[in-house]
C-alpha cells in the first residue's frame, strides 16, 4: 500500500477541500471536505451511502483528486476502519459546519479512505 508523502499530507491538511473524481472518466468531480487522521486522508458523504458521488467512488474503487493545483491518482476504500481522532480532525478543520460530518450516523457510514494509487 502506498502512503502519502509528508508534503502531500501537509497540502491536504491545510486545504479546505479537494475535488474527487471516481473511476476513469473525465467528469469534473465533486468538491468535498476532507480530514487527515493517522497519516491517512478521509472524506465523508453527509447525505450517506446513497449519495451519488459516494456510490460512484464505492463502485470504481479508484479515481483522482485535485487539490491546490496538484492532481493525484488514488485508491478509494469504502467502509474503512475509522482511526481514533477522525471526528476530532473534521471538527477541528470545519468547526460548527462539521456537525453533519461528525455526528450523523449516515455520514459516518459513508466514510471513504483515500490512498495514493502508486
Amino acid at each position: 500500500m502506498s502512503t502519502w508523502t509528508p508534503e502531500d499530507l501537509t497540502l491536504l491538511a491545510e486545504s479546505y477541500s479537494l475535488v474527487l473524481t471516481a473511476g476513469d472518466g473525465d467528469e469534473p468531480g465533486a468538491e468535498i471536505g476532507m480530514a487527515v487522521a493517522g497519516g491517512a486522508v478521509y472524506v465523508r458523504a453527509h447525505r450517506g451511502v446513497r449519495s451519488r458521488w459516494y456510490r460512484a467512488a464505492s463502485e470504481a474503487g479508484h479515481g483522482r483528486i485535485r487539490v491546490g493545483g496538484v492532481t493525484r491518482e488514488v485508491r478509494l476504500t469504502t467502509g474503512p476502519e475509522l482511526p481514533a481522532g477522525l471526528d476530532a480532525a473534521f471538527a477541528g478543520k470545519y468547526g460548527p459546519v462539521s456537525e453533519t460530518l461528525v455526528a450523523s450516523p449516515q455520514a459516518r457510514a459513508a466514510t471513504i479512505r483515500i490512498d495514493p494509487a502508486a
